[in-house]
């Protein structure tokens, strides 16, 4: 079996590992109540304020574990699981999220540069696919439109390595906003912590799989295949 496809099988099994730890943290610490009652809404709104942000709303989206920061609009996006319950689990992810917002607010320099990379993504993200399968049909005869996708798929690896320090940065202001806040104790911090660190995974894999993806089509537009 070619190196190629033993790191993809590799990535994916750690990648589906990875995603199912997640999914059974956040349902165990969902069911872990925190002690003040605070909902994800409250966790949100009080962090935001805390760092003195008023501009921003929080606001209840449809879905499960679809909670975003939205810079445009200056929105805290909280899923309906996260938004109206009182668990660790909420707490965690409401705070992750206004970690973003204090992000923006700060022009935390990563954020911005992903903010900044996303037009660029989202039309890579058009047509990357097309390009990629068109070039490698015509690899021999018209190898510039594989070079054009592997352009484009490039864009979507540096944009998933930049998320990283987002992601992670957000995640560190988040946990000690909770502590310092008295939101978390010493009996749940951990579990907090333990959930955030899950969700930091599953972006660690993600990059590591477009990087791999990358190098493939890479030694294939090369000649190499393996």
């Amino acid at each position: 079996m070619p190196i190629s496809w033993i790191i993809f099988i590799g990535i994916a099994v750690v990648s589906f590992i990875v995603q199912q730890s997640l999914q059974s943290k956040f349902k165990k610490y969902s069911k872990i109540p925190l002690s003040n009652g605070m909902t994800g809404r409250d966790v949100a709104m009080q962090m935001l304020h805390d760092n003195g942000i008023y501009d921003v709303q929080v606001t209840s989206t449809q879905g499960h574990l679809t909670d975003h920061y939205n810079p445009a609009n200056k929105t805290v996006n909280l899923s309906e699981s996260v938004y109206a319950s009182n668990s660790v689990a909420a707490a965690a992810v409401a705070a992750h999220e206004c970690g973003h917002a204090v992000q923006h607010a700060h022009a935390y320099a990563p954020l911005t540069l992903r903010s900044k990379l996303v037009p660029a993504v989202n039309f890579a993200s058009q047509w990357m696919q097309w390009l990629l399968l068109a070039g490698i049909i015509m690899v021999h005869s018209f190898p510039q439109l594989l070079l054009a996708g592997i352009v484009l798929f490039a864009m979507t690896t540096v944009f998933s390595f930049v998320t990283l320090p987002v992601e992670i940065n957000a995640s560190k202001r988040a946990l000690v906003w909770l502590s310092s806040a008295g939101i978390t104790n010493s009996y749940n911090h951990n579990q907090a912590e333990d959930a955030l660190r899950s969700a930091a995974y599953t972006y660690v894999v993600a990059a590591l799989g477009s990087l791999a993806t990358l190098v493939y089509y890479i030694m294939i537009f090369m000649g190499r295949r393996d």
